[in-house]
């Protein structure tokens, strides 16, 4: 089940985070900037599916904060973070934006959705390294909802 409540549709939010991962790819990997990397992937199949709102806050903000996020990674990563691929990279950006700026997205949904996106775009057990990294982060950005 995702947020909609549907088996097999992902919530406009989602669509929205998995675009964001996309276009974060194409500024990591294409060292584009983020108007560069938003108009690349708005132009993908099933962009109009998403939640544009949500994608532009996701890029922008991510891109914006790139040093500030990676700050806030690093004490959780297990390796230098130019060693982590862009994808995951990408999804951790995701995750520690969204904890940090989108304190209405609750902190479990979060966790729920950029282990969901790296199980959909990274390796093989990309999505425990996610977990790894973005559970300890949340416990440090939300104690108290995590503890609840």
């Amino acid at each position: 089940m995702n947020a909609t409540g549907k088996k097999g549709t992902p919530s406009a939010r989602a669509r929205a985070r998995a675009f964001a991962v996309q276009a974060l790819y194409q500024a990591l990997v294409g060292q584009q900037n983020s108007q560069e990397a938003a108009l690349y992937t708005s132009g993908l199949a099933g962009f109009h599916k998403a939640d544009a709102e949500h994608f532009d806050a996701l890029v922008s903000g991510c891109l914006a904060q790139r040093d500030a996020l990676d700050d806030a990674l690093h004490p959780h990563l297990d390796r230098p973070v130019a060693e982590v691929s862009p994808i995951e990279h990408a999804v951790l950006w995701i995750g520690a934006y969204e904890l940090t700026h989108m304190l209405e997205v609750p902190c479990r949904v979060v966790l729920n959705e950029c282990i969901e996106l790296a199980k959909a775009f990274g390796g093989t057990d990309g999505h425990r390294f996610i977990n790894g990294v973005l559970h300890p982060l949340a416990q440090t950005l939300r104690p108290l909802e995590m503890a609840a």
